[in-house]
């Protein structure tokens, strides 16, 4: 085993690191209060290569590999505190990229992933109001009429919804099937009978957009049918399998960042006539931080490890999808309450770090499903 990177990624890790500093740096306060998602930033990291990362260089991405990409998105969360714009990121790379390269046909992988790597949105369009965890019990329904399918539903929390310049909408094409009927189809902004509706209004990753979708009588050509009638589910599990692991990478370089905060604070914050982090009640905050992201790292990296050997990691991407997202909220409640008051206010932005990371433990499948799933593996 290696636990070093190689020059070249140390070097890429070091670039992605002077860029997020330097480039996505702005009040993310303000936009955090207004929710504002911020397209130049968007455009930033498009033109610097993030959004196309493993992509492969035929349709305009980097071609990384999977360790090569989490690397990156780990020094991204440590660079940029804009949580929701990396949310953002993640929710288009994994849920609208990484599919249509995987299942798309030629012409679709033509047609869409030039733009998407290079300033587009995209998204995939799942949960239903009536359908959460059991994401197969969908209600959106699609009809093959001639050369086309008719779509008819609803959507919601539907991440880049807003924005979004084309969207994977999931529907039961045969519902005689249940779960196996199933189907992916691609949507472009614009088409008739699709509409983005109302906006979501979130505790956390407020600079993230999101919003309602109603599909009625939604026309689209059999062209974009993405991937096989009835093939819905492989299209989705092969996308939360690259999301699981690599969506909480970001949250390694975040909980780095706020370990070195208290590291600071701790060092220089004085009470009882010393610093604060001489007191044992203290430094064993710092302590758990640490061994927890480097846990999380371990989990992580295993995970991403296996999938760049081609390997389809079902349950090292929950267990790890399930011990970062977990670690980086109870990193988030000890790095307020070891900054006591100034915590709690918004100025010192780990506020904002703990509404965020919540959500790691409910999107791309609860804290509960990944135990499940981890617990299916041992034969319960």
């Amino acid at each position: 085993m290696d636990f070093a990177w190689n020059d070249e990624q140390a070097a890429f890790r070091k670039e992605v690191l002077r860029f997020a500093r330097e480039e996505l740096k702005d009040d993310v306060i303000t936009r955090d209060r207004n929710e504002e998602f911020s397209r130049p930033l968007w455009e930033k990291c498009a033109k610097f290569g993030i959004q196309g990362l493993p992509i492969p260089t035929e349709y305009g991405g980097g071609g990384a590999d999977t360790l090569t990409t989490v690397c990156a998105l780990e020094a991204l969360g440590y660079g940029c505190q804009d949580n929701g714009l990396l949310f953002s990121i993640n929710a288009h790379m994994w849920s609208s990229e990484i599919p249509i390269w995987t299942f798309g046909t030629e012409a679709q992988r033509r047609k869409y992933l030039p733009g998407l790597v290079s300033g587009g949105v995209g998204l995939h369009a799942m949960t239903e109001p009536g359908s959460g965890s059991d994401a197969y019990s969908l209600k959106t329904r699609a009809e093959r009429k001639g050369n086309c399918y008719v779509l008819n539903g609803s959507k919601t929390f539907s991440s880049n919804a807003p924005d979004a310049d084309v969207t994977i909408v999931f529907a039961n094409l045969d519902p005689s099937r249940g779960p196996n009927g199933v189907t992916a189809f691609l949507v472009d902004k614009g088409t008739p009978g699709f509409s983005v509706g109302r906006k979501l209004h979130k505790m956390g990753l407020r600079t993230s957009p999101m919003a309602e979708i109603a599909l009625q009588d939604c026309e689209i050509p059999v062209e974009n049918l993405l991937g096989k009638e009835f093939g819905g589910q492989a299209v989705f599990t092969s996308s939360m399998e690259w999301e699981r692991i690599c969506i909480l990478a970001s949250h390694l370089g975040a909980m780095q960042r706020i370990m070195e905060t208290c590291v600071k604070y701790a060092k220089e914050r004085k009470q009882f006539g010393e610093p604060i982090g001489k007191f044992p009640a203290i430094a064993n905050k710092i302590a758990d931080m640490d061994v927890r992201l480097e846990t999380g790292r371990l989990a992580l990296y295993k995970a991403a490890w296996l999938k760049s050997q081609g390997r389809h990691p079902l349950r090292e991407a929950s267990i790890a999808k399930l011990y970062v997202s977990e670690a980086c909220v109870k990193s988030c409640l000890e790095a307020i309450q070891l900054h006591g008051g100034y915590g709690y206010m918004t100025e010192y932005e780990l506020e904002r770090e703990l509404r965020d990371a919540i959500a790691g433990t409910i999107y791309s499948g609860t804290s509960e499903v990944h135990r499940m799933i981890i617990a299916n593996f041992q034969g319960l």
